[in-house]
């Protein structure tokens, strides 16, 4: 299995290819494989570069880095923080930084703090449409307790036979506007953006694709993260159309980004994209792996 190329209409040898892959989840979030089965996985797919970035939780790196390294997989720390901004969920990926950093892992330990509380009122809204037991039925999904999330919900309706598959349960519930959807406030982006840095590491915009913001909204995001100090956003990620791969190569050149690439894969069962499987980035961006050599572990 091997990536393929698109060069945004570019020439892309100004730049090595690289088939990096920095974004995707394990159990220790809302994943299915376990660090070291994804460690495998992604090496079998020939990944060259990989990240493990779980939300809000740097636990699982330890156990990632080290079967990356007993594969000869380079590899990069990671997780992905759960921000709000302009009363949308947001999420920064950070690269390259000391996982043991107290300020990060008490920064993350702050923000899961209410993800169980939310769990419980999403519950309660299924409940209300005649779905029972959702709670109790998200834990059986559950790695990580303090982690609970929607994504969990999703595979109980599945389980239940509610929905098809978890893309139809996000079509039918937990999302806004439908049963079980509950707002949270996370992380503040200066929040996100500090403790990645303090911690050595390189912030990146997630999949901004995905966000549904306007164009003004937007820009908004882009220019604050670049006035707090981040320094990359995935332009090339599972959830990314083919335009869209040109509309944030555009973007990051606007502002003075890096370029990261990443799968975004939590299953085999439900992720679009597979693992090592993402076009190549364009030759006109230089990537984020450029800055954060010295970061890699062989």
């Amino acid at each position: 299995m091997h990536a393929a190329t698109y060069n945004g209409g570019v020439n892309s040898s100004s730049h090595p290819l690289l088939n990096a892959d920095l974004h995707c989840h394990s159990v220790i979030s809302d994943g299915t494989l376990t660090p070291e089965a994804l460690a495998e996985r992604a090496q079998r797919n020939g990944v060259e570069l990989w990240a493990l970035t779980d939300h809000d939780e740097v636990g699982g790196i330890a156990r990632a880095r080290q079967a990356a390294r007993d594969l000869k997989l380079p590899f990069l720390s990671g997780v992905e923080v759960s921000v709000t901004f302009l009363r949308k969920t947001v999420h920064i990926v950070g690269l390259g930084f000391d996982d043991t950093h107290p300020l990060l892992v008490q920064g993350l330990a702050n923000t899961r703090g209410g993800r169980a509380a939310r769990a419980q009122e999403m519950a309660a809204g299924l409940a209300k449409v005649g779905i029972q037991g959702a709670y109790e039925g998200a834990l059986q999904f559950v790695g990580n307790p303090d982690l609970i999330s929607r994504t969990h919900f999703a595979r109980f309706l599945v389980e239940r036979g509610i929905c098809q598959d978890t893309h139809e349960v996000f079509r039918r519930y937990l999302t806004e506007g439908k049963p079980g959807f509950v707002p949270h406030q996370w992380a503040t982006l200066r929040d996100a953006v500090q403790w990645i840095h303090v911690a050595g590491g390189m912030a990146v915009i997630a999949h901004p694709g995905r966000y549904g913001f306007t164009a003004n909204e937007e820009f908004a995001l882009f220019t604050e993260f670049k006035a707090l100090g981040g320094r990359g956003v995935e332009v090339v990620t599972g959830s990314h159309t083919t335009d869209e791969y040109v509309t944030y190569a555009d973007m990051a050149l606007e502002f003075g980004l890096l370029a990261s690439r990443g799968s975004d894969f939590h299953s085999p069962d439900e992720s679009h994209t597979e693992l090592g499987t993402l076009p190549y980035l364009s030759g006109r961006l230089t990537p984020v792996w450029d800055a954060l050599s010295n970061r890699i572990v062989h």
